[in-house]
């Protein structure tokens, strides 16, 4: 080739070409390099340089080759184009949104242009720009798959699940073995509550590609709510297998295994779990972290690299304009479990008896409407109820910035079903974590963590990135509920004719392999005993019993109780002796309920907001006797109380009286602290003020 034959730079460059379609890219990058030896300034063979080093791994050589092509030819729409694709590729969406825009201004036709935009302001979280350009894409090229599948991943990042769905069909009607698409349309229907549907999806999309390890990962997640945990965990295990970078899936493993009681290789699993958050990896859920590991610093920094990853502050809705204090603060709660759930069961009465002439209560839902008897309580307790559940994270902060919601109170923080994007939005001026997440968000955007001094002391300040709000007592209940008169035999609940019982109610979750350990010493120790748990079926009894007896306990010492209706369950306690709570995640409305039963409830105080639960609940209600410092003076005082029918009997009288005297249960009380608490909050805001933290002393609430 000789720079007098430009016939043979054209044959050259199409050979390049062929060779690129072929995907024999070195050989073409070879051909290109000849070319530009001879031509340096060749636009053709500098774009298809630059598309080869993109697909490549050198977006940045990609992109000096294209902004060489430009200083040549400022509207070659090609260079333009690539140049988007490229800088997308080195994470500069905002970057790339001026090379799409330059495109579709030299070709306003151009639907890949309007479709590369799209995808990078889906990169930068602004969702609904991004469905506005691919259906920009699409107006001009209806038959476009890639902009249907790229608008479907907008519309679900938006909450528009069936909006999605549409447009995952119209690409599984142009491409019907994309499983890209089949993925997509799997994730849809799981956030749109479908999970039959979504695990054909998963596996239509699996069938067409096995090696999918997010499809396998989601398919587990599905798997899991439908309460298939066994299958759940192996699923997750042929993501791990497939993607051992799949950090997230060690985590949803373990915590999948935990609901079952299968403990196999429990301490290796936990100890890889904290060695990749110490590395600062996002490797499991923060809420899954709470049952595993007691550790306060350790949870803090696994909330922080989730929140970095999953949810970090978006300024997409810009600050909220400042605003004059009114006569009435307008409180939002924000829950997914407004309905039959532990979350209402503790709050409802709060919400039935806010004071309206202080606070205007507004109930912000993103749960399913079960339209039970506690949705339809709840839907009558507040001043305004809003289902909210098939709108965006944006559309939810959007409303609740336009009716001036003062202080906006997340019931869910890292629970399944919470949605922390709200937050990271900015729904409030003031933003606050209380009772679904018991730790700290390690989020910018939360303001404060309602706690009292036995959940977090002055001395653990340091382990929450929130200012701690200090009330007389952490936990709200219903004072209102009620107990069914029914008396359980002990052949109802497969219990012996005699003998002490132990008991928990507590998620299987919670259970640790050294919590039970401590619980088979004490059977041993308390002839004639049993421990009665929360039953689930298999493979949780049996693995359950298995490892009983693999602490010389014999299994059917173990009992398990089924799910009841609110009334007969309360009523279920009656017939334990003494509730065992677990570490390092205690009780929380379990052990308020067995209290509000009349059953002493025996804990162990941990380091972490978590694992201190008990030790505040017990105290709230007068019974600080029965916190143990210590797993050693735990089992001994579980013992003990076995030992000595008269203690334990003193213990009940004193459960006995009104307990909605009690600290505990006084809900009224309650209310009013946790409204003085709001009112400082808010003074604090319109004063100028950051947050800071606010102890019970200064909480003075008015009298009624």
């Amino acid at each position: 080739m000789t720079s007098e034959a430009p016939a043979q730079l054209q044959s050259a460059l199409r050979e390049a070409y062929a060779l690129h379609r072929a995907g024999r890219l070195e050989e073409a990058r070879a051909l290109c390099a000849r070319v530009l030896q001879l031509r340096p300034q060749q636009t053709e063979a500098l774009i298809l340089s630059g598309i080869i080093a993109a697909q490549t791994g050198e977006a940045a050589r990609a992109v000096a080759l294209f902004d060489q092509v430009l200083r040549l030819d400022s509207r070659n729409l090609a260079a333009h184009i690539n140049r988007g694709h490229a800088l997308r590729a080195l994470s500069q969406p905002a970057a790339a949104i001026a090379g799409y825009d330059a495109a579709i201004a030299i070709a306003p036709g151009h639907a890949a242009a309007h479709n590369g935009r799209g995808k990078a302001l889906l990169e930068l979280r602004q969702y609904e720009a991004a469905v506005s350009s691919h259906d920009h894409a699409l107006a001009l090229q209806p038959d476009y798959a890639a902009a249907h599948l790229d608008r479907a991943i907008a519309l679900l990042g938006m909450m528009r699940h069936e909006a999605a769905l549409e447009s995952l069909d119209r690409v599984i009607a142009l491409a019907p073995r994309h499983p890209g698409a089949w993925y997509l349309r799997g994730n849809a229907l799981y956030c749109g509550g479908r999970l039959e549907g979504a695990l054909e999806s998963y596996d239509r999309a699996l069938a067409l590609a096995p090696g999918d390890a997010r499809a396998w990962h989601n398919r587990a997640n599905a798997l899991f709510i439908l309460g298939r945990a066994a299958e759940a965990a192996a699923s997750y295990d042929r993501a791990i297998a497939l993607d051992p970078g799949l950090k997230s899936s060690y985590g949803e493993r373990l915590h999948a295994r935990m609901h079952i009681a299968d403990w196999r290789d429990f301490a290796p699993e936990v100890a890889r779990l904290k060695a990749l958050i110490e590395r600062d990896e996002a490797a499991s859920n923060p809420f899954t972290l709470l049952g595993l590991c007691g550790c306060a610093p350790l949870q803090r920094q696994a909330a922080r690299t989730w929140v970095r990853e999953r949810c970090p502050p978006n300024a997409a809705l810009g600050p909220i304009p400042a605003r004059p204090r009114r006569g009435k603060l307008k409180i939002g709660y924000f829950s997914a479990e407004f309905h039959g759930h532990a979350t209402a069961s503790l709050t409802a009465e709060l919400f039935e008896i806010h004071d309206r002439a202080r606070f205007e209560v507004i109930g912000f839902s993103f749960g399913p409407d079960t339209r039970d008897e506690m949705r339809q309580r709840l839907e009558a307790a507040f001043d305004r109820f809003l289902d909210v559940r098939a709108q965006s994270d944006a559309d939810i902060a959007r409303l609740a910035r336009s009716l001036e919601i003062d202080i906006a109170v997340d019931l869910g923080g890292f629970t399944r079903g919470g949605r922390p994007g709200i937050f990271a939005l900015r729904a409030a001026p003031v933003q606050v974590s209380y009772l679904g997440y018991l730790g700290t968000m390690s989020a910018e955007y939360m303001d404060y963590l309602i706690a009292d001094e036995t959940i977090v002391p002055e001395t653990h300040r340091d382990h929450y990135s929130e200012k701690i709000v200090y009330l007389p007592s952490y936990q709200v209940n219903d004072s209102k509920r009620h107990i069914a008169e029914r008396r359980f035999t002990r052949a109802e609940l497969g219990l012996p004719p005699s003998g002490f019982v132990f008991c928990c109610f507590n998620s299987t979750y919670k259970i640790t392999p050294r919590t039970y350990d401590t619980w088979m010493r004490i059977l041993t120790r308390v002839p004639g005993s049993v421990l009665l748990l929360l039953g689930g079926g298999e493979p949780l009894e049996s693995n359950l019993r298995r490892e009983a007896r693999a602490r010389g306990v014999d299994p059917q010492r173990i009992a398990f109780g089924g799910r009841l209706p609110a009334p007969e369950y309360l009523a279920r306690y009656r017939a334990a002796d003494l509730f065992l709570d677990t570490l390092p995640y205690n009780a929380g409305t379990t052990a308020s309920d067995a209290l509000w039963a009349g059953l002493p409830v025996l804990t162990c105080r941990g380091e972490a907001f978590a694992g201190r639960i008990g030790a505040s609940l017990l105290r709230a209600v007068g019974l600080p006797e029965l916190i143990a410092s210590t797993p050693e003076e735990y089992e001994r005082l579980a013992i003990e109380l076995a030992s000595d029918p008269a203690a334990l009997t003193a213990l009940r009288a004193r459960l006995a009286g009104d307990l909605r005297s009690r600290l505990l249960f006084d809900t009224p009380s309650f209310a009013r602290h946790l409204e003085a608490a709001y009112a400082a909050m808010a003074d604090r805001h319109h004063a100028g003020l950051a947050p800071q933290t606010i102890a019970s002393s200064q909480l003075a609430p008015p009298a009624l």
